[in-house]
C-alpha cells in the first residue's frame, strides 16, 4: 500500500499504549499490533507501553515512559466499554505529559462519536474506522507540520474548533495489510495467557483474523464498516505458519465475526493447512458462525481441521426478539447448526442477549431453559442485558424513543456490560435484576454440577452477581472469561 512505502528522510517517534483490562486472562492487542507495523512501515520508532500485561498504574506510564521522553504521536485505542473506567483518566495523565506530541485515539469507542471524543478528552485526532492507512498519514502529517484537513478519515481539533473529514475507504484487498508486530509485544505472556475451550495445557495459543466485517447488521452491533471483505487462505495459513515456527502457536483464536461463510473457503483453508504441514498440528476456535450459513459437510471440515470451538450467535429463543435483533436467522436455524456442531465433537460458545424491545420473563426462562439443554460446558455461559453501544442501531433506536439524550447520557449510564444501560422493555429495571440474577444463579449451578462440581467457587460466582447487581460493585469482569494458565 502506498501509505505504507518507507520515505528515507522521516523518522518519527510514536508511543502506543494498550490500556489496563485489569485482568490477566488477555488476548493479543490485534488492532495495535497492525498499527504498529504499519507505523514501522513507514519508518518510524515504536514504543509500546503495555499496560494490559504489566499493570503499569498512570503514574508508572509517565515515570517510564512520559517524563523523559518526546514522542510525535501517543496512540491510545479502546471499546466503549473501557472509555470511562480507564481511558479518561488515562487521556487527562498523557496531556499533562505529552510535550508536542498529538494525542490520538482509534477503535470502536471512539469512531462513532468522535466529536464527543476530542470534546471529552482533550484528545487532538481520532481515527475513524480502520486506521492501518490512516495513521501513517496522521504521522506524515504531523512531522510536515502540514495541515488535517486532507486526511480522509478523522477528526481532529483546529483551535476551538472541531472537524470531522470524509471516511476513508475500507482496504479491500486485505493481504495488503502488514501482519501484526507481534515482536514490540510481551508475546510470551501473551500466548500463554489463556485456556480456552479444546485447548490443550500445554498450547501456546495466539489471536489471529482471516477476514474483517460480516454479511448481516444486527441492531446491537457498533461496527461501522458495511458488508465483508476477506483474506486469501493462503495468506492467511502462512500467518499461522509463521506463528507456529516463530512462537511454537499450535493453538488459535479466530476473532472473525464471521470466519465460517462457505463450504468453498473453508475447504481451502483445509487444502492450505495440508501444504504448510499443519493439518493435525495445529487446533483453534473458529470464533463467529450464523446459525443459517452452516451445512454438514461444513461442519465436518471444520473437526478435520483442528477446529475445537465455534460461537452460534443465538442471541434469544423468541422469533420476535430475533426480528427485533434484525439477526435475518430463526430459532429452527439456531437448533439446527447448534445441533450439528455437537454431532461433530466442537465445543459450542451459546451467545444469548436478553433485554430486547419483544423480551419478557417468559423469554429469559426459555433462553436459560436453551442454554442448559445445548450447552456443551466448554465455558460458563451466563445471561447479558444487551447494550446500545454508540454506533449501533440500537443506540439510534434509544436516541429516537428518548431513552437517551446522546453520548454523554450513555457513557453516564454505562458502568459494567452485566448492567442494564437503557432498559428497552416493559419490565422495570428493579425486576430486571431480580430475574437476571435468578436466571444465571440457575445456570451457574448448572455449570459446575456438569463440570468441575466445585459448589465452593460456583456459590462465589452466583455472590459476584449478587453483589453486582444489588450492591453496585461493578468490578466485576463476568463469568464468560477464559481461565489463566
Amino acid at each position: 500500500m502506498e501509505a505504507y512505502k518507507r520515505r528515507a528522510m522521516k523518522k518519527g517517534k510514536v508511543l502506543l499504549i494498550v490500556h489496563d483490562l485489569y485482568q490477566d486472562d488477555v488476548y493479543f492487542p490485534l488492532s495495535i499490533g497492525y498499527i504498529a507495523s504499519a507505523l514501522r512501515e513507514y519508518g518510524a520508532k515504536i514504543t509500546v507501553c503495555d499496560q494490559a500485561v504489566h499493570h503499569y498504574t498512570n503514574e508508572e506510564l509517565v515515570e517510564k515512559f512520559l517524563k523523559n521522553e518526546e514522542y510525535d504521536l501517543i496512540g491510545i485505542g479502546f471499546l466503549a466499554a473501557r472509555f470511562k473506567e480507564t481511558v479518561l483518566d488515562l487521556c487527562a495523565t498523557v496531556n499533562l505529559y505529552k510535550k508536542n506530541a498529538k494525542l490520538v485515539l482509534g477503535g470502536h469507542g471512539p469512531s462513532a462519536v468522535p466529536l464527543y471524543m476530542l470534546e471529552t478528552t482533550q484528545a487532538d485526532l481520532v481515527v475513524i474506522g480502520e486506521g492501518e492507512e490512516t495513521i501513517v498519514e496522521v504521522l506524515d502529517t504531523t512531522l510536515q507540520e502540514g495541515s488535517f484537513e486532507n486526511v480522509l478519515g478523522i477528526a481532529y481539533r483546529e483551535g476551538t474548533t472541531f472537524r470531522t473529514n470524509n471516511r476513508r475507504p475500507v482496504v479491500k484487498k486485505l493481504d495488503e495489510i502488514l501482519w501484526p508486530a507481534w515482536d514490540l509485544f510481551p508475546m510470551d505472556y501473551y500466548t500463554t495467557a489463556t485456556l480456552g475451550p479444546g485447548q490443550k495445557q500445554e498450547a501456546k495459543s495466539m489471536q489471529i483474523i482471516s477476514s474483517r466485517g460480516c454479511v448481516n447488521k444486527c441492531t446491537f452491533c457498533h461496527r461501522l464498516e458495511k458488508g465483508i471483505r476477506f483474506r486469501p487462505m493462503w495468506e492467511v495459513v502462512q500467518e499461522m505458519k509463521t506463528l507456529y515456527d516463530n512462537y511454537d502457536i499450535t493453538f488459535f483464536h479466530f476473532l472473525d465475526e464471521l470466519f465460517v461463510s462457505s463450504y468453498k473457503r473453508l475447504k481451502n483453508f483445509v487444502e492450505e493447512l495440508k501444504k504448510e504441514d499443519l493439518l493435525g498440528k495445529i487446533n483453534y476456535n473458529a470464533g463467529g458462525i450464523r446459525a443459517n450459513i452452516l451445512t454438514e459437510p461444513m461442519a465436518e471440515l471444520l473437526h478435520d481441521s483442528g477446529c475445537c470451538h465455534a460461537v452460534v450467535g443465538v442471541e434469544s429463543m423468541s422469533q420476535k426478539c430475533l426480528d427485533d435483533y434484525k439477526k435475518n436467522t430463526t430459532i429452527e436455524d439456531n437448533i439446527r447448526c447448534i445441533g450439528i456442531l455437537r454431532k461433530y465433537d466442537i465445543h459450542v460458545g451459546i451467545g444469548i442477549l436478553w433485554g430486547a424491545p419483544s423480551d419478557t420473563e417468559e423469554t429469559l426462562k426459555q433462553d436459560v431453559a436453551f442454554l442448559k439443554e445445548y450447552n456443551t460446558y466448554g465455558e460458563l455461559r451466563t445471561m447479558r442485558p444487551v447494550t446500545p453501544y454508540p454506533g449501533s442501531e440500537m443506540y439510534e433506536q434509544a436516541l429516537a424513543k428518548g431513552l437517551l439524550t446522546g453520548p454523554r447520557d450513555f457513557f453516564d449510564r454505562f458502568t459494567n456490560s452485566d448492567l442494564v444501560t437503557v432498559n428497552f422493555t416493559s419490565i422495570p429495571t428493579e425486576r430486571i435484576y431480580e430475574i437476571l440474577f435468578e436466571a444465571n444463579k440457575e445456570l451457574i449451578l448448572d455449570h459446575y454440577q456438569h463440570t468441575t462440581n466445585n459448589m465452593e467457587e460456583a456459590q462465589q460466582m452466583i455472590t459476584n452477581f449478587h453483589n453486582l447487581y444489588f450492591k453496585g460493585d461493578i468490578t466485576f469482569r463476568g463469568a464468560r472469561r477464559y481461565e489463566k494458565k
